[in-house]
């Protein structure tokens, strides 16, 4: 065999299509170290890995259906790896977090924690959570958002105790939440959005959840932003 040949293998896809399940997985790892973090209280620590867990949630869709995972490896189901990997990060470890942060009156934090579970589990076990549209039916269970703006804001404990049972109420009403990267009415705004967005989110947490007046008037308004605009969702059969 000549010296000079080196012939080289070109990745299956099949192999990059998996790549992209262990991609998806890595939000576990994520959680975990999420709860390590909530267990010795480093609440920006812990809102660091579940902000990475975010990104991974934000792009890994979008790789599956470009590389045809699916299609290529029907044996593993995308779908129930994500569910299970959000149920982590959205859900379990925000609950967790919210029950042990003095955030809510003592007496109602662990009840409340189990609220927080119960319904974020009947939410993603919903196979009606999305419209047609893709937007949100119902508050979508983002209680690691939800627990971001707690730390924000520092409630009254009983005013923050109303807060987690009013989110858990609306996860069962049919209002609509936009998704920010599927939804096609106002796109280019809602992006331009989340990116500032997730740059204060950034700033908050680097100033250990304690940022300037207008860096949180700021994050509150655009939570308005986000909300209000599932309200102007066009008609869709």
């Amino acid at each position: 065999m000549n010296s000079t040949e080196s012939p080289e293998k070109s990745i299956s896809p099949r192999t990059v299509a998996f790549a992209v399940h262990v991609f998806t997985a890595c939000g576990a790892a994520c959680a975990l170290l999420a709860l390590i973090a909530a267990v010795g209280a480093d609440w920006p620590k812990m809102f660091v890995w579940l902000g990475i867990a975010l990104v991974i949630d934000g792009v890994d869709g979008t790789f599956a259906r470009r590389l045809r995972t699916a299609e290529l490896l029907p044996r593993w189901s995308g779908d129930v790896l994500d569910l299970v990997v959000d149920i982590l990060n959205y859900v379990f470890v925000p609950a967790y977090a919210i029950a042990t942060s003095g955030l809510l009156p003592q007496v109602l934090a662990v009840p409340l924690g189990a609220i927080i579970v119960v319904t974020g589990s009947l939410y993603f076990a919903d196979r009606q959570m999305k419209t047609s549209d893709y937007y949100f039916r119902g508050f979508p269970a983002l209680w690691n958002v939800a627990a971001f703006y707690l730390f924000l804001l520092r409630l009254p404990p009983w005013l923050g105790a109303l807060a987690v049972l009013a989110l858990a109420a609306l996860t069962f009403v049919p209002f609509h939440v936009v998704h920010p990267i599927r939804i096609a009415h106002l796109r280019a705004i809602t992006i331009v959005a989340l990116m500032v967005w997730a740059l204060l989110a950034v700033v908050a947490v680097a100033d250990g959840l304690a940022p300037g007046f207008w860096a949180v008037a700021a994050l509150c308004v655009l939570a308005v932003y986000f909300l209000g605009i599932g309200f102007l969702r066009r008609h869709h059969p």
